[in-house]
């Protein structure tokens, strides 16, 4: 009986000992030795991200206003869309789709659903258009007609301007969720009065009514004309920011940081029917300045 206790209790003093060294092992704080290894694995087999950018697209529709038909930069009043920065064919031009896709690419991927005299409120039917080709890439430049109207007052308001870029964004997005879209900002319409102004030519096509709420009485240089010029540039501008902002909200857009807007364009770069669009001068200075941005591994600031 004596032993049968001494063995009892000898039983009991082990497994007391077990436990409480497993308490002591527990309320240290350490991790063993496995727990640290397998925390240091799974760390050195996390995956790098992947690029959201892809900075060649094989596919490329554009949308947007005249600049990108090419309006006035071949024969007077008409569109010539082998001249487009974004999608034409002209050699002198070296476009967009061509320097993305070759000649031959650029001829079978890529479409131009710009139309001349469009504005913001017509972006979301020209999206429709182009997400049925299912391109990699959608180029948008527009926003010039909305503040080159009849009159200051005739001019998109910036919300109005907000929702039909916000609704156009979304709509793509919802039906392509991996396309990219490439955003260039409004050209400057000021300096294009100033460069312009300087040619008797120019002068008179622009009182057939090209952009009157900036180039109208070219010559007027008092206080009303100065306010009026003014206003329409302060509009052009947070345009800008509209188009910065909404396409800071998404991943796969990329803003050109005011690129067009900054050029320091001259007459060369001006057509020379009607000084006001991109001549193929300036059409080549707009792909350029879209490709750049396009091809670069990072966002050009």
């Amino acid at each position: 009986m004596r032993m049968r206790r001494r063995r009892s209790q000898a039983a009991l003093a082990l497994m007391t000992a077990a436990v409480l060294g497993a308490a002591g092992c527990d309320s240290g704080g350490g991790a063993s030795s496995g727990t640290h290894s397998k925390s240091g694995t799974a760390a050195e087999a996390k995956p790098s991200p992947t690029p959201v950018w892809d900075r060649s697209p094989s596919s490329v529709a554009a949308v947007g206003d005249s600049i990108t038909r090419g309006f006035d930069a071949c024969t007077v009043l008409s569109d010539c869309p082998e001249v487009s920065w974004a999608t034409g064919t002209e050699a002198s031009v070296d476009s967009l789709a061509v320097r993305l896709l070759g000649k031959t690419g650029a001829a079978e991927r890529s479409w131009n659903y710009a139309e001349t005299g469009a504005q913001m409120a017509d972006l979301p039917g020209q999206i429709t258009q182009a997400v049925a080709r299912k391109p990699q890439l959608v180029t948008v430049m527009v926003g010039a007609n909305d503040a080159c109207r009849a009159s200051t007052s005739a001019m998109t308001s910036v919300a109005d301007f907000r929702t039909e870029f916000e609704t156009s964004l979304k709509s793509l997005r919802r039906a392509l969720p991996k396309t990219q879209v490439y955003v260039a900002s409004v050209p400057n319409l000021k300096r294009l009065w100033s460069q312009g102004r300087t040619n008797p030519l120019g002068k008179a096509v622009w009182k057939l009514g090209i952009c009157p709420s900036m180039l109208a009485d070219a010559d007027a240089l008092d206080s009303a004309a100065t306010e009026r010029r003014d206003t329409v540039q302060d509009r052009v501008e947070a345009y800008n920011k509209v188009l910065e902002q909404v396409c800071a909200t998404d991943d796969r857009c990329r803003f050109d940081d005011n690129a067009v807007y900054d050029y320091r364009f001259g007459t060369d770069q001006l057509s020379h029917w009607d000084w006001f669009h991109p001549s193929k001068d300036g059409q080549a200075q707009l792909a350029a300045m879209a490709y750049r941005r396009i091809t670069a591994a990072e966002p050009v600031t």
